[in-house]
């Protein structure tokens, strides 16, 4: 049943008024403006019906300390006995909904009413399709920028700025129509992360943005940075196959405000500049801002020569065979190569190993991998690939000498126990 707040200072016109409308809403009463703010506060009705001439605060005047207070148009309808047509006129310029002359009759003032509800209604319709994302049902990029902008200014907590890690890939390798999965998913796992009275929003393809209320303490960001990640690997294998191997994660850019400002421009920037800083320092976290100087500080600790650069770089204690890495590592060299190789052609060759495991059992891919390390070269790459595929790039290799390589490769494959039960294939390619 919807709320009506009843606002009068004459007890006999309050009473009939209540009278009336209890039969179709569920009504309050205040017999002052000042009485009346306390019970909005409290709770919340979809309209409010006022009396326009109270001593004390007057009718138009608390619909506007009610709208600058909460920062959003109220519903209200004036009742007057007052028959001076400016009067009228000053209460629709003060943004009222409609006006109603005492005495009134019951039937009049009840449909009166239920037209400002039913438009209310509608106009609520259209404000959420204008403030929502249609694809996650959060607020939008303006939207979001408005709502957390008013709590910024008057409120305590965390900006953060959530970003998806190696999305794309979903894109290009699963679909659009599972990329759009993921992403509704991912914003029911940012639902769960915050409370109620966050707030949570998309500000772009695989960007989201939430304010938490009265949250100063780095670890409660860091534990809901584990939920984040740890939900949306969950979520990620459910939706794409347990042998899902995209590295999808989430980096959280964060800032505390007022600690850092009020303004949301400004808490934005500060909160991007701290997930740029997550991007580029190996992803699926988080980090806060601090102050500028602190910042520079931080960032200040240069190496006197070129030669600590190479010291810091270089790769300690070289082991024999090829370099395994993960994944994501192992793309960025792969995009490095495909670079390289545009304007150098440095002959690097693909290959792609799958093995199918005779019994049923999962692929012995660990040991497979460890037997191409030792028989290739220290400068050739190798790269799980879900859970029965290896990549190898061999770098700098003539396509006479492929085929000895492979020979080598599955003549020391034989030797191992376990490779009786897998049956291995492959494909080969030029990188071009």
């Amino acid at each position: 049943m919807k709320k009506i707040l009843i606002v009068d200072d004459e007890p006999v016109s309050l009473m009939m008024t209540e009278h009336i409308l209890s039969t179709a809403y569920q009504t309050f009463t205040a017999s002052s403006g000042e009485e009346a703010i306390t019970l909005y506060e409290k709770e919340r009705p979809e309209m409010i019906l006022s009396d326009l001439r109270m001593p004390g605060i007057s009718g138009m005047e608390l619909q506007s300390r009610l709208e600058a207070k909460y920062n959003t148009q109220i519903p209200f309808m004036f009742m007057t006995a007052d028959h001076d047509e400016d009067v009228e006129s000053k209460g629709f310029e003060n943004g009222a909904m409609d006006f109603i002359r005492k005495p009134f009759r019951s039937d009049v003032l009840l449909r009166r009413v239920d037209n400002i509800l039913q438009t209310v209604e509608k106009l609520h319709i259209l404000k959420s399709a204008a403030q929502t994302d249609q694809l996650t049902g959060l607020l939008n990029k303006t939207s979001s920028a408005k709502e957390i902008g008013f709590l910024t200014r008057s409120a305590e907590g965390v900006l953060m700025i959530v970003d998806l890690d190696s999305f794309k890939l979903v894109n290009d390798i699963y679909g659009h129509s599972a990329g759009d999965e993921i992403l509704i998913s991912f914003s029911d796992i940012l639902r769960r992360a915050v409370r109620s009275n966050d707030i949570v929003g998309r500000i772009g393809g695989d960007e989201f943005i939430t304010f938490c209320l009265n949250i100063s303490d780095d670890s409660v960001i860091a534990e809901k940075s584990r939920f984040i990640n740890e939900q949306l690997t969950a979520e990620a294998k459910r939706i794409l196959g347990e042998d899902m191997n995209i590295p999808l994660g989430a980096s959280l850019g964060c800032v505390y405000a007022p600690e850092e400002g009020i303004d949301y421009n400004e808490l934005f920037k500060k909160a991007d500049k701290a997930l740029y800083f997550v991007k580029k320092n190996g992803k699926h976290g988080y980090n806060v801002f601090r102050n500028e100087e602190a910042e520079e500080s931080t960032e200040s600790g240069q190496v006197s020569d070129i030669q600590n650069i190479i010291k810091i770089f270089s790769e300690r204690n070289i082991a024999k065979g090829a370099l395994v890495l993960p994944t994501e590592k192992f793309r960025l060299l792969f995009q490095f190569l495909v670079r390289i190789n545009k304007n150098y052609s440095p002959n690097v060759w693909i290959l792609l190993f799958t093995l199918n495991d005779n019994e049923g059992n999962t692929p012995p891919c660990e040991e497979f991998i460890e037997t191409l390390r030792l028989s290739l070269r220290q400068s050739d790459l190798i790269t799980q690939s879900g859970k029965n595929q290896v990549v190898v790039l061999l770098l700098k290799i003539e396509s006479f000498n492929i085929s000895p390589v492979i020979d080598r490769i599955m003549a020391n494959w034989n030797k191992n126990d376990v490779s009786a039960r897998s049956l291995v294939t492959y494909e080969i390619d030029l990188l071009k």
